[in-house]
């Protein structure tokens, strides 16, 4: 007799529903001239990421390291990043809401710039976001993926069994960290996969 094994499912956002151009910011910032040390890029973003700092500060120090830029150039490069949201991975998402067999989670590693791009520019956010038992965004929970504080957090706060529990997400440091906990993974490979291939990619378990 085939047992369903898993009862929940989580989704990240980025490359699974919304297209990401991953190297945009940089090659933007770089082209307005951005010449500050990597590190601290990279933690201006993680801090912002996790909501320790607001967009005030974030866009701050982005303009003291370019102070001849625009904000609203600084904005742009920033959202570069972002893409179109194909129509099909909402209908998918849809169906598989309305059929009611599993729980849904969101948890995406994201900040109030990418979301309020998000919300102008895709028509069916609300729809999208609606499909979702709950919906979890690192720059209001505190955490980011693959910090393990991120998963565990999602699991404790909705009574989730890790084996129960299958994990969707474009980056491999991300699926690994979930693995380590217990949770089902798929590694999704955009340009390859489609979230609509769900049910053919992960057949044992679903």
């Amino acid at each position: 007799m085939n047992t369903q094994k898993i009862k929940n499912i989580i989704f990240d956002f980025g490359d699974i529903f919304i297209n990401l151009d991953k190297p945009a910011p940089i090659n933007a910032f770089l082209s307005l001239g951005l010449n500050a040390p990597l590190k601290d890029i990279s933690l201006i973003n993680d801090t912002y990421e996790i909501g320790k700092i607001n967009t005030n500060t974030f866009l701050d120090t982005y303009q003291k390291w370019l102070p001849e830029v625009d904000t609203n150039e600084i904005i742009e490069a920033w959202n570069s990043i972002l893409k179109d949201f194909p129509i099909s991975r909402l209908e998918f998402l849809k169906t598989l809401a309305q059929q009611k067999k599993y729980k849904l989670f969101l948890l995406s590693n994201t900040n109030y710039l990418h979301i309020e791009w998000v919300k102008e520019n895709v028509p069916f956010f609300d729809e999208f976001k609606r499909c979702f038992d709950k919906f979890y965004l690192s720059q209001e929970i505190g955490f980011r993926k693959p910090n393990a504080e991120i998963y565990e957090f999602v699991l404790q706060q909705n009574n989730l069994k890790a084996n129960e529990t299958l994990f969707i997400d474009d980056l491999k440091q991300n699926t690994d960290a979930a693995k380590a906990l217990g949770i089902h993974v798929w590694n999704l490979i955009p340009g390859k996969e489609d979230v609509s291939q769900l049910f053919i990619k992960n057949p044992t378990i679903l």
